[in-house]
């Protein structure tokens, strides 16, 4: 497969443009924040609302960060008290099918997973520890 083969082509030392987009947009954060704006424009706190567990410093930290890689906009509005709205850009549109395709994956194959967990755990003598659902 020519997406395994060029992956495999890439070592440490070089420019990896799969890590690269990864650190910036992979974390599990940065996935809820864009899944949650994929079909809306919605305001900090309704945001802050929507991602259970998330602090508003760690909110802050990713829409900055998102915004700054041109996955979202950032629209203030000169009203008292000031009104921020955020949306995906284009080019953050562009990474919703593959983040719901994960998502979906992730849904579909949790008991798999869970299972597998649990197994390994038993072999290896730890506790079996759930994975958190973060939405």
């Amino acid at each position: 497969m020519q997406v395994t083969n060029n992956l495999q082509a890439m070592g440490d030392d070089d420019v990896c443009p799969i890590r690269e987009i990864l650190d910036r947009i992979g974390d599990k954060w940065s996935v809820l924040v864009i899944s949650n704006l994929a079909d809306e424009t919605l305001r900090f706190n309704a945001l802050k609302q929507r991602i259970t567990g998330i602090s508003q410093r760690m909110l802050t930290e990713t829409v900055r960060k998102l915004e700054r890689n041109g996955i979202l906009t950032r629209t203030v509005y000169p009203t008292i008290p000031p009104r921020v709205e955020y949306s995906l850009t284009p080019l953050g549109q562009t990474v919703v099918g593959p983040i719901q395709t994960l998502i979906q994956w992730a849904d579909g194959h949790s008991r798999e997973i869970l299972a597998a967990r649990a197994a390994y755990d038993i072999e290896q003598e730890q506790p079996v520890r759930p994975i958190p659902t973060p939405y």
